[in-house]
């Protein structure tokens, strides 16, 4: 049993925990959620020890044993499966198979084992780094959002391995599905505090909504009675009749519980400059092939998009989907075929941002301003408030924001550019 009690932490002066107290119990697999920037992954690192509290304490088991998926990669070994080996405990390093087997489920191919990790894009080092956590045989898995690189297939593997492991495990992840899928508890950090229960991610919702609801209803009956005695107590004050009901209604507004609104938070709310189109064809591929030195990734693909067309890209890694969407947004030539969108049309590409693609000096604001065409710090602002960085949280550097919130930035360029059909990576 791991025991939290009274955890707070701030940074800078703001409160991101206050005073949170919990407990993890043997086979427990928590879903963590919460907002961008309210605390997951402080809490994480408080957990690991990589953070201290500012006050309360953390009381582990004797020797338990955590292995937590970091965003930061850092590789020293000279092939792929040597550093997954020097993860593995000391008593099973000799066990190759074990990684390989795991590397395998990764979709790592046999040849790539015996490379270095240098080789490696950026998708797949985060596949590395998981494969690292994996196989640490720790007592506790702390992921930050594993599924992020991974396609459809190995994200079943994943989600398969994560159900038969039996020890206990949180996990911080923006795909729903998969929390329920893997958890059989959520953890939330809401407005500061800590709500732990057990079931999905939608029946902590459904009890954090109803429970405010139900301290709205009270303060507002509350307010009503209080309303309500200091009039009794204005109208009759002066009438010595009354003292006695008057003092009486005065010592109860004295021991009647303040309850304080709700502060309101904001939800994310967008549109899209969406420019109705008029026309049935939006376009057509025929014949479309392409690759890279050797290496066809698509030959001969032919399809059309209609009007109202929603369609998903689905595949394995490196087998062309996003070079498919960048032949569509014209940011690369086919070798040979032919890509024809009605020349009325006006499309939109969101590819992709990683972390190391933002500007880590640069406000908030200053990002959004250099994915905008217009260069207008009031449209800036106005978008910063649509991520849910209003007011003077404009103002916050890159470096300091968390990873969800890192990633609510690079969509910018989409809420300010008007277009008929939108390509996202």
């Amino acid at each position: 049993m791991i025991q939290i009690s009274k955890l707070s932490k701030s940074y800078a002066h703001q409160e991101i925990l206050s005073d949170i107290s919990f407990t993890i119990h043997k086979g427990e697999k928590i879903g963590l959620i919460g907002r961008n920037g309210h605390g997951k992954t402080t809490l994480i690192r408080l957990l690991t020890g990589i953070e201290s509290p500012d006050s309360g304490n953390i009381l582990f088991p004797k020797d338990y044993k955590i292995s937590y998926l970091k965003q930061e990669l850092n590789f020293t070994e000279d092939t792929i499966l040597n550093e997954v080996l020097s993860a593995m405990p000391d008593n099973e390093s000799k066990e190759i198979w074990k990684a390989e087997k795991l590397l395998f489920g990764l979709d790592f191919s046999e040849d790539l084992l015996f490379q270095p990790p240098k080789v490696l894009s950026g998708g797949w080092m985060n596949r590395l780094n998981l494969a690292k956590v994996l196989i640490s045989n720790a007592d506790m898995l702390l992921l930050d959002e594993p599924t992020n690189h991974l396609d459809i297939v190995t994200l079943h593997w994943l989600i398969d391995f994560l159900k038969s492991w039996r020890k206990e495990l949180i996990i911080i992840s923006h795909d729903k599905s998969f929390i329920n899928a893997v958890t059989n508890h959520t953890l939330a950090i809401h407005r500061k505090k800590i709500k732990k229960m057990k079931g999905s991610v939608e029946k902590m919702y459904e009890q954090i909504t109803l429970e405010e609801e139900v301290h709205e209803k009270t303060r507002l009956n509350n307010e009503k009675k209080r309303q309500s005695m200091e009039d009794f107590i204005d109208r009759f004050r002066a009438n010595s009749n009354m003292s006695g009901r008057v003092q009486s209604r005065i010592k109860s507004l004295k021991k009647q519980e303040n309850i304080k609104q709700l502060e309101k938070i904001h939800n994310l709310e967008f549109k899209f400059n969406f420019q109705p189109f008029e026309y049935k064809n939006i376009g057509k591929v025929t014949d479309l092939t392409f690759g890279y030195d050797d290496t066809l990734l698509i030959k001969d693909l032919s399809f059309e998009i209609e009007k109202g067309d929603k369609i998903a890209i689905i595949g394995k890694n490196g087998k062309g989907k996003s070079t498919l969407l960048k032949l569509l947004a014209g940011h690369l030539q086919p070798i040979s075929g032919a890509i024809k969108l009605h020349p009325k049309l006006l499309s939109g590409y969101y590819g992709q941002l990683g972390e190391l693609e933002l500007h880590s000096g640069n406000t908030i604001e200053e990002e959004i301003l250099l994915s905008m065409k217009s260069g207008d710090k009031k449209i800036a602002r106005s978008l910063a408030g649509i991520m849910q960085f209003e007011g003077p949280l404009a103002l916050k550097k890159i470096h300091v924001l968390s990873g969800g919130e890192k990633s609510s930035c690079p969509p910018s360029e989409t809420y300010s550019y008007t277009s008929s059909m939108f390509i996202f990576r």
